[in-house]
């Protein structure tokens, strides 16, 4: 027959007897009977009034095998806690909130056994209740579907009262350590987590993710890559799902990676390679979001795929994976006429440009028929898209002069026609994003009369003569009264 259960069980107080209640506690919350509802709530009131009682006022004094019940009844009260699969479910909320209450008044007894002499179990009580606490704690802090302002109120305390007991005065400390001797938490909780981060398991808790990735986030350099082993595959695992929403997640956990582990890490056994790999294949989606976040990611780990790569003079500069991504973003601009996709791409442009330098003198083709392409189409009040293309054939041109001359004409066709149709613009556009787009196609063609050895003002001068638009006009004026300047030396 089960011994009877309640708060006032173990009447001597003993570590064995209060071991014996937690446990009985612990079936009720994690055996058959927790499916049911009421079950699992007359298990948390019992919970409840057993940390009231007396008996545990002195809970980790002494072991009895005190610390290890509760890392067990913690995490039963956790799992208790979890939104279910599909992210709804009445009563989550609720329930929380109750765990979440149950967990406060756990800590405030850890936290009086710290505050009271000589407490052996206590440290270890802290190992097991950690771990659980914390991914209760982040998981309903933060406004889910599963969650309630009332149990985000909860959580938080939950968190503040586990920073208070563990001495740490920040999340970010708790979890990577505030002093040489103090590892932190993070390995323990991405074990904690490692169940529920399977592929087979990780989509069973829809708060997992999250969980993983904030907590992620707040481990930096130089305290990640001694865990890189533990983060880089479910991060992996995350950003190849098949839904969108997942595939950002998971690259924006790589890009974290990626800034934070030394390129040395990276590049052990080929890591960098299956970054760049995973990322690439995203690049064929149609997910302008997807797109943003990949090409950032991507930007970053071009210096550490090419820390090895060593210029020899006496031969042609290898192609780079720089390279290879620039070429297949320019394919995919020629043909795109979705907006928000092409304000993305147009957006990490200049960046490509910059990151080449001189070498994007091999792309010169394509670039030229994607700039000359979209600067002749309007993009929408802000002008995105316009505005980082003009950003991107400066850029160009300054960086690749040499081949400019031979452009002249095409370039400055379509800059002056720019001018023109922005001048004379009866759309909505606000005044101030007229003005950013003229001011930006004079300094375009300032710079391409630099590089063509003053042709553009001759060429301006017979312009200005029958040109009777005010705003053309002051744009033209402004290219002709420019210094003169030096070539550009691509570098």
């Amino acid at each position: 027959m089960e011994p009877p259960s309640g708060p006032d069980s173990p009447e001597e107080g003993s570590p064995c007897d209060l071991a014996q209640a937690f446990s009985r506690i612990l079936h009720r919350l994690t055996g058959q009977q927790a499916r049911r509802g009421d079950a699992s709530e007359a298990a948390l009131t019992e919970l409840s009034a057993l940390l009231e009682a007396p008996a545990c006022e002195r809970l980790l004094e002494g072991d009895g095998g005190v610390p290890a019940i509760l890392g067990q009844v913690a995490r039963a009260l956790e799992k208790c806690a979890a939104p279910p699969k599909d992210e709804a479910g009445g009563g989550v909320a609720e329930r929380a909130a109750r765990v979440g209450l149950v967990f406060l008044k756990l800590l405030g007894k850890v936290g009086a056994a710290r505050s009271s002499p000589g407490s052996p179990a206590c440290r270890a009580g802290l190992r097991h209740l950690a771990a659980p606490i914390y991914v209760f704690a982040i998981t309903h802090s933060a406004e889910r579907p599963w969650s309630s302002p009332r149990s985000r109120h909860v959580a938080g305390e939950v968190l503040a009262s586990l920073l208070g007991v563990t001495e740490c005065g920040s999340v970010a400390g708790f979890l990577r350590g505030e002093s040489e001797d103090d590892k932190g938490r993070f390995a323990g909780i991405l074990g904690f987590l490692k169940a529920d981060l399977n592929k087979e398991s990780w989509k069973n808790n829809p708060a997992t993710k999250h969980v993983f990735f904030w907590t992620l986030q707040q481990v930096t350099r130089p305290w990640l890559n001694q865990h890189l082993e533990r983060v880089l595959p479910p991060s992996l695992l995350i950003s190849d799902d098949y839904q969108t929403e997942n595939k950002i997640l998971g690259v924006h956990c790589l890009h974290h990676i990626v800034l934070n582990v030394p390129a040395a890490d990276l590049l052990q056994y080929n890591r960098a390679q299956v970054l760049h790999h995973a990322l690439f294949n995203h690049l064929y989606t149609p997910e302008h979001s997807l797109i943003q976040a990949v090409l950032l990611c991507l930007l970053d780990l071009f210096p550490v795929l090419e820390k090895g790569l060593h210029w020899k003079g006496d031969a042609a500069r290898p192609t780079t994976h720089c390279d290879e991504v620039l070429q297949l973003i320019l394919t995919h601009m020629e043909p795109e006429h979705r907006i928000l996709l092409r304000r993305t791409y147009a957006r990490n442009l200049p960046a490509f440009v910059k990151r080449l330098g001189i070498l994007t003198v091999r792309h010169m083709k394509r670039l030229e028929r994607v700039i000359i392409g979209y600067l002749e189409v309007y993009d929408g009040p802000e002008e995105e898209a316009r505005l980082k293309i003009l950003e991107t054939l400066k850029l160009l041109m300054q960086y690749t002069w040499p081949r400019i001359p031979c452009r002249l004409v095409v370039f400055l066709k379509a800059l002056l026609k720019l001018i023109c149709d922005v001048a004379r613009d009866p759309t909505l556009t606000p005044e101030p994003v007229k003005n950013a787009l003229l001011q930006e196609a004079t300094d375009c063609l300032i710079t391409l009369d630099h590089c063509s050895q003053g042709q553009v003002k001759d060429l301006l001068a017979k312009i200005l003569q029958s040109c009777e638009d005010s705003r053309v006009v002051n744009c033209l004026r402004k290219v002709q009264q420019a210094p003169e300047g030096a070539h550009y030396d691509g570098t």
